[in-house]
């Protein structure tokens, strides 16, 4: 019995140990849980307190503006960049606004386009949009910071940067600007032959303007309707009639647009049956005979004028028998002294010799090429022999010796 209630009040202690170190247990968690709240309610009271300055300061200087961000203008258009922003009391610093060009590659740099600082605007800032770029507002101090671009070059395109500082709020605002350029007036035309039967191509083409650029076709005569096989080509700017017919003739119109502005021409389109090529062909061969005509009459013509002119030179060259020789002049006192001379030198001479002067040839001539030449026909006749006469007899006739003057082929004297 003894043992048993050893044994009994040994585990009674046990419990008892037990029980004790449960309590202190849950103490020491009761107060573990309460140190955690109230780190929790520490660490929440600071958040709460970030919270409100935070936004205390954000609602300091806003950038108010709502409208897009992306424009897309064309050429010498005009363009408003918006940007409007708020002030509040705690922004007391000064108020300094930039607009920037951002660079398309980041090594380098952004460009300022126009600055306001110090109660002043510096307009003039950028070279590429001198006398271009204004501030929207007079005073841009009192809340309006948009700027206008006028005369829009497609150099203007590019992301724009509106930044405004006021010590100790910053914001900026960026906007995308594209500048396009219209369609120039396109050039209507047909290629290829317009011939019923033939394919033909009609074209369209702008030599200015921003891609994309779309072509379309329409007919505006008849029953306005595109032929069956036609096939167009929006990019390009092409229609290809296939297998033209008289049906296709007609009035079209191509119209060629992009995103900013649109341009069209007008073509007049004839189908023409096709050529008698039988006729063409007779034709051409009559026409060649004709011209091989003309030109053998033209060498006909030449050569006979030719042989005319070489007989007429080869006829002046004959002596004419017929025609008798000059008489000559003896009316100056010259040729009478030049008869008496050869009276004189005729008297001196004996009957005798006067014979024999009288069958002399008056001058010695060498044959020319030309008498070579000449064929036998056009030989010379001889001079007829005179009669032979004694000297004594002719001076008892009374008779006076004179020296005949000789006579070359075309009839002058020698």
């Amino acid at each position: 019995m003894h043992l048993l209630r050893q044994r009994a009040s040994g585990e009674w202690s046990v419990c008892k140990e037990r029980r004790r170190n449960s309590f202190f247990t849950r103490v020491l968690k009761e107060k573990s849980w309460n140190r955690q709240k109230g780190m929790d309610f520490t660490v929440s009271h600071l958040g709460s307190v970030l919270i409100i300055l935070i936004a205390g300061v954000a609602h300091g200087l806003e950038i108010t503006s709502q409208g897009p961000t992306s424009i897309e203008k064309a050429s010498s258009e005009s363009v408003k960049l918006d940007c409007q922003f708020s002030l509040a009391p705690e922004d007391s610093g000064p108020l300094d606004i930039e607009w920037s060009l951002l660079a398309s590659d980041n090594q380098k740099e952004d460009k300022v386009v126009i600055l306001y600082s110090g109660d002043r605007a510096y307009e003039d800032y950028y070279p590429a949009v001198k006398g271009r770029a204004h501030f929207n507002s007079a005073d841009p101090k009192n809340g309006d910071a948009s700027i206008n671009l006028t005369g829009l070059k497609s150099s203007d395109t590019g992301t724009y940067q509106c930044k405004v500082k006021k010590a100790p709020g910053i914001r900026s605002r960026k906007m995308l600007l594209t500048v396009m350029v219209r369609p120039s007036k396109p050039r209507c035309y047909a290629e290829g032959p317009t011939q019923e039967g033939k394919d033909v191509v009609l074209r369209c083409m702008s030599s200015e303007g921003t891609n994309p650029l779309q072509y379309t076709w329409e007919k505006t005569s008849d029953n306005k309707l595109l032929p069956a096989s036609a096939v167009l080509d929006p990019v390009g700017g092409t229609m290809n009639v296939r297998n033209a017919s008289t049906s296709s003739s007609g009035t079209y119109r191509c119209t060629a647009k992009n995103r900013v502005g649109m341009e069209e021409c007008i073509l007049q389109l004839g189908i023409t049956p096709p050529p008698n090529t039988a006729g063409i062909i007779a034709g051409a061969i009559i026409a060649v005979l004709l011209a091989l005509i003309i030109i053998a009459i033209i060498l006909f013509c030449c050569c006979r004028a030719r042989n005319r002119k070489k007989y007429e030179k080869e006829i002046s060259y004959e002596i004419r028998e017929d025609v008798p020789p000059p008489k000559s002049r003896v009316s100056t006192a010259r040729s009478f002294t030049s008869v008496g001379s050869q009276r004189s030198s005729l008297g001196s001479m004996s009957p005798s010799n006067l014979h024999e002067y009288a069958l002399k040839p008056q001058y010695d001539k060498i044959p020319s090429v030309e008498e070579y030449e000449r064929p036998p026909s056009h030989a010379p006749l001889p001079p007829p022999v005179a009669s032979k006469m004694a000297g004594p007899n002719l001076s008892r006739m009374g008779a006076i010796a004179v020296m005949i003057p000789a006579q070359n082929r075309d009839g002058s004297i020698v």
